[in-house]
C-alpha cells in the first residue's frame, strides 16, 4: 500500500524574481549529502486526519515557522517507493539568519548497535531561486517547483523562467 505524506512550499518574490524554502533532511544517513536530497517541508498524514492540516502542522514542527494561508493546491507527486505527497504552496518570508527550529526523531545509531540516539529531522533550510536548485532538490518533487512557477507567471507576478520539464 501507497504511503501518504502532505507538505508546503513556501516562496517569496523579491524584484519579479521566485525563491522558494527548500529543506535538507538531517540525521546520519543525509550527513554531507546535498545534491537530490532537498525538499519540501512534508510528513506522513495521521490517521484521520485532513491533507492540508497535515501540511500546515509538519511544515511547522520542521522549521519552526507558521504557515499562514492563503494556500494553493500544487497536485500529488507520486515517489517510486510507493508514496503520494500531496503539496500546497503559500506567499511567506523567513529570514535564514534565524535559522530552522526542527522536531527531532529516535533511532538506533549506530545501526545494530542497541543504542538510541536523537536527531533533527531537518538541519538546514534556504531560499533557492528555481533555476538554483535543480542539482538540490529531490528530483521526484521538481513538478511541484514546475507547478508553482507556472502559476506566477501566469498571474504575472514573475519573469517567464527557462526551466527543464524534468530532472
Amino acid at each position: 500500500m501507497a504511503k501518504i505524506s502532505a507538505g508546503l512550499l513556501m516562496f517569496k518574490v523579491e524584484g519579479r524574481h521566485p525563491y522558494l524554502l527548500l529543506v535538507h533532511p538531517a540525521g546520519p544517513y543525509y550527513q554531507g549529502k546535498h545534491l537530490g536530497t532537498w525538499g519540501i517541508p512534508k510528513g506522513w498524514v495521521e490517521e484521520g486526519e485532513e491533507l492540508l492540516e497535515t501540511a500546515k502542522r509538519e511544515f511547522e514542527e520542521e522549521t519552526g515557522i507558521k504557515p499562514h494561508g492563503p494556500f494553493f493546491p500544487l497536485e500529488s507527486i507520486r515517489y517510486a517507493k510507493p508514496k503520494t505527497v500531496h503539496a500546497w504552496a503559500f506567499e511567506g518570508e523567513w529570514d535564514e539568519k534565524e535559522g530552522i527550529r526542527s522536531n527531532t526523531f529516535e533511532m538506533e545509531w549506530p545501526p545494530k548497535s542497541g543504542q538510541m540516539m536523537e536527531f533533527p529531522e531537518i538541519d538546514e533550510g534556504k531560499w533557492f531561486h528555481p533555476q538554483q536548485m535543480q542539482r538540490h532538490i529531490h528530483p521526484a518533487q521538481w513538478p511541484l517547483i514546475l507547478r508553482l512557477v507556472k502559476k506566477l507567471e501566469i498571474e504575472g507576478l514573475i519573469d517567464s523562467l527557462e526551466l527543464p520539464e524534468h530532472l
